[in-house]
């Protein structure tokens, strides 16, 4: 009879027990954020500076990454070059004359251009030394077209100009030489021999020698200046889709006597190790992201701790009224969460801005992943949750006749 006296009794009390319904629940959480929103606002902030610094890092890492993937397509991945390597001596071996041509009857090669390298310094007058750091190179028309370069100014060479004196300057080679356009016909000293500038070339991203270089006509570079030429690098553009395979048959086609002592290399590999570079460096930032994060965290944690010493009259008078442990715990969390999460939007927000920024200043594309602006908000949320659990179990332990004495 006890028993089931009791069982009734537990059953009244669980029908009149205060219940919280979750409107009231984040009104009740945030109350405390809206009465005091000068410390809100400092305490959002250190969670702030965390979610923006990693959200700044996700963009701008990957505007970089859109924008040389943008540029590795525009150049191709179809480029490969062949060069002279060492010999089983450890001595710089030569290609062979026949190269070229060589290259050229491989089916799935497109196009194919050398360059020879002559031992010949380039001045702009006889009044100036050479000691510019450009290099003379010896090449065939068909390099601009291998390599999708582009004029700045002038024309390049052709059938009827590559037997003549005549030069294209690369990109840096006409900046140190001062000459930035073929109008008025500039001409330039090689080996005490003049020759006029027809064109200039805009940079070569793949081939960087290029842009270092003064160029000139295989047959002018045997009749101007008596050298032997023999290429010391090939570009080849193949099929894309048998890269790998053009790859592996060109050191026994270039020589098949010595294929161990050709080097072939894919120029975009380099602009692909840099990407790798960028996201290593990536990894970094954001682990110096997420400490800012981490301390913004106990910052939160800290606050909420000094909120319940200060408001341990309100949570006394709550626990009188019927609030139950857990009404006080849920509304210390949320308003954890909620400072975290204000703090979150605008970290994410500020990240996003300077992302913006950086990438019209660097001219890239702009790209901010959505993930990261969501996972900004949501680490924010998480943080807040976990750094107001031990607050929140501090509040809703606090005794109710404890809670409302004074002193």
């Amino acid at each position: 009879m006890k028993l089931k006296k009791n069982r009734a009794a537990r059953r009244r009390s669980s029908v009149h027990r205060s219940k919280l319904l979750p409107g009231d629940a984040v009104a009740t959480g945030t109350q405390g954020l809206r009465s005091r929103k000068g410390r809100t606002l400092l305490t959002a902030i250190g969670i702030a500076i965390g979610i923006a610094s990693m959200v700044a890092v996700l963009g701008i890492s990957s505007s970089s990454k859109a924008d040389l993937i943008a540029e590795i397509d525009q150049l191709g991945t179809n480029l490969l070059q062949v060069q002279a390597g060492l010999d089983t001596s450890g001595t710089a071996s030569k290609l062979p004359k026949e190269a070229p041509a060589m290259v050229r009857r491989i089916a799935p090669v497109e196009e194919a251009s050398s360059v020879s390298a002559l031992k010949a310094g380039v001045q702009r007058n006889q009044y100036t030394d050479d000691s510019n750091g450009l290099d003379v190179l010896a090449t065939e028309p068909q390099l601009l077209s291998t390599l999708e370069a582009t004029m700045a100014s002038g024309r390049f060479l052709d059938a009827g100009t590559a037997g003549l004196p005549t030069v294209v300057l690369g990109a840096v080679a006409a900046e140190r030489l001062g000459i930035s356009s073929p109008a008025g016909a500039p001409t330039v000293q090689i080996a005490g021999r003049t020759f006029s500038v027809i064109g200039i070339l805009n940079p070569t991203p793949l081939s960087p020698d290029i842009d270092r270089a003064v160029l000139i006509g295989n047959e002018a570079a045997g009749k101007y200046l008596g050298a032997e030429v023999i290429p010391t690098a090939i570009f080849i553009r193949a099929n894309p889709t048998v890269v790998e395979e053009v790859r592996q048959v060109l050191s026994r086609t270039v020589s098949p006597a010595a294929p161990n002592e050709v080097s072939v290399s894919r120029p975009s590999d380099a602009l692909e190790a840099r990407a790798q570079v960028d996201q290593n460096l990536q990894n970094l930032l954001l682990g110096l992201g997420a400490v800012a994060l981490l301390v913004g965290g106990v910052g939160i944690a800290n606050v909420m701790i000094i909120s319940v010493l200060e408001r341990r009259g309100e949570i006394g008078l709550r626990r009188a009224l019927g609030a139950t442990r857990s009404h006080i715990a849920v509304q210390f969390i949320l308003e954890s969460a909620g400072l975290a999460t204000l703090g979150g939007v605008i970290g994410t927000a500020l990240g996003a801005a300077v992302t913006v920024v950086y990438a019209r200043q660097q001219d890239w594309l702009i790209d901010i992943p959505a993930q990261g602006l969501a996972a900004g908000i949501v680490a924010a949320l998480v943080l807040g949750a976990l750094a107001g659990l031990y607050p929140a179990t501090r509040a809703a332990r606090l005794d109710p006749a404890d809670a409302v004495r004074p002193g």
